[in-house]
């Protein structure tokens, strides 16, 4: 069902107006507006209602616009650029060249027995990375030869004048690499969908002399989960002879039951920095559209016993942790919450998953949207990290938690405060001689400070302080003096109790 999914959505983005007029019209849908509008909604209308008889309805459309031709000569018309499948329908096809005497091909048979047996039907998944040029090979299946588990099939290819031009004047993507490049593609040999790349057990892949490198195993984190291996074309490309001189590739493969095809393509290969400028220009949604989308999620259904007033989106990446750059999201995913269409881009180009960060759902390219209005919320916005959307299609920021703790704390720190007095220190207790304060006897303190009391002398010790402070007969015998008295407490009279 995904598939048909993708499919009709594939054909509703190359429809003309009058083809959309004509599909939203015949659902009881509003055939006014732009195009891009009347694409929108009829893109909405097939996630949302995909019914028989509205794919029905598509694929006729479809049709009357690209009539098929009779027989093996009818090939599907090239949809736009950016949902270009990598590699075109099959050509009709064309006398092979006599390969050498004693040759064989990836079936093992005969070279006599091979040119009668007709390539599968099996279909590859379309590849973003990835643009065909020409197809060397078309999906072939590997057919064992005898009952060993390992097996060795061999098959013979020339590349033309102009293919070897291709490779030689294509710009290098790294040190080395260029960016026409031929690659294989393995998969399983099943016909009812596309297939992703797959590789049989105990691969390896020879061409002409030397062996080329086969992506290796992702190590697993989790304990009990096997290791995985990433599997994606093989670039055959630097082990081949760049003329027209007969390339050889034998493919060694573990037979252990199932059956797989392998295909030899010219392509084209992109960046991730490319594809996000395909992606810029095609695949934009309008802020409008945004907020009708807003308000079609939010729109009161009286069937519902929750009423919802709002969606939070975070303006954090899901994948980095970090501020949203360019905001993207999938069309068939049922969720606002964005991710950073660059970072994502990137991250498929080391290791392909093509999977939503949110919802875990496919994220194919084709169905990747740039959302407008949160680009337009990050460019009005700073500091905050998260939004909720009204049901009016407007929005509001909302501030976290410690955002609001530190609004708290600078209103404080602008609040006017109370000098406070240090208990603790001698010169509040009255033994500074720059600040002698009132005893008990009701004197007052030097510059009209307040005077302090210190409540743990009795009236025994205040009495010698007194007396000592107006006798100063003889100041060397101050030095063998004894220490003087405790209060009755037991404390230091420097001291203050805290009861």
């Amino acid at each position: 069902m995904a598939a048909e999914l993708v499919e009709a959505m594939n054909m509703v983005k190359s429809f003309r107006v009058s083809d959309l007029q004509t599909l939203l019209s015949s659902m009881g849908r509003s055939k006014s507006g732009l195009k891009q509008d009347l694409v929108g909604r009829a893109l909405r209308l097939v996630q949302s209602e995909c019914s028989p008889e509205l794919l029905k309805t598509i694929r006729q459309l479809y049709e009357s616009r690209f009539p098929k031709a009779p027989g093996w000569l009818a090939q599907r018309p090239r949809p736009p650029e950016l949902l270009q499948a990598p590699y075109p329908a099959r050509s009709p096809p064309h006398p092979a060249p006599a390969p050498p005497q004693g040759a064989d091909y990836l079936n093992g048979l005969a070279a006599t027995a091979t040119a009668a047996t007709p390539p599968t039907d099996v279909k590859l998944v379309p590849l973003p990375f990835y643009k065909t040029v020409d197809v060397l090979l078309h999906p072939t299946e590997l057919v064992p030869q005898n009952s060993e588990k390992l097996q060795d099939s061999p098959c013979t290819f020339e590349l033309s004048q102009s293919q070897v031009e291709q490779i030689r004047n294509s710009r290098e993507l790294r040190l080395g690499v260029k960016s026409v490049q031929v690659v294989l593609r393995i998969c399983y040999t099943d016909t009812s969908c596309p297939q992703e790349d797959q590789y049989p057990p105990n691969i390896a892949v020879k061409v002409n002399q030397g062996y080329c490198h086969v992506p290796g195993y992702y190590p697993s984190n989790k304990p009990g989960v096997e290791p995985r291996r990433p599997c994606r074309p093989i670039n055959i490309t630097p082990w081949l002879h760049l003329s027209t001189a007969t390339n050889r590739v034998t493919v060694t493969w573990g037979n252990f039951g199932k059956r797989y095809c392998v295909a030899l393509y010219l392509v084209q290969v992109f960046t991730s920095a490319e594809l996000f400028s395909k992606l810029k220009r095609f695949s934009v949604e309008s802020a409008e559209r945004c907020r009708e989308l807003i308000q079609d999620k939010l729109r009161f259904d009286p069937d519902s016993e929750i009423a919802t007033t709002g969606l939070r989106v975070s303006l954090i990446c899901p994948l980095v942790k970090m501020r949203l750059g360019v905001p993207c999201r999938v069309l068939t995913c049922a969720h606002l919450q964005c991710f950073d269409a660059v970072f994502f881009l990137q991250m498929n180009e080391k290791k392909p998953t093509w999977t939503c960060p949110v919802c875990d759902k496919p994220a194919p390219f084709e169905l990747l949207i740039i959302d407008g209005l949160l680009s337009e919320i990050l460019k009005e916005t700073e500091d905050v990290e998260e939004i909720e959307y009204l049901a009016d299609g407007s929005w509001r920021p909302i501030r976290a938690e410690k955002e609001k703790e530190r609004d708290r704390e600078r209103e404080r720190s602008n609040t006017p405060e109370c000098p406070l007095l240090d208990m603790c220190s001698p010169e509040a207790n009255g033994h500074s001689p720059a600040h002698s304060s009132t005893s008990l006897s009701g004197k007052t303190a030097v510059g009209g400070a307040p005077a302090v009391v210190d409540l743990t002398l009795d009236s025994s010790s205040e009495e010698e302080e007194g007396g000592g402070a107006g006798d100063s007969e003889d100041t060397e015998d101050s030095q063998d003096s004894p220490p003087p008295k405790r209060g009755r407490y037991g404390y230091d009279k420097d001291l203050v109790t805290a009861y």
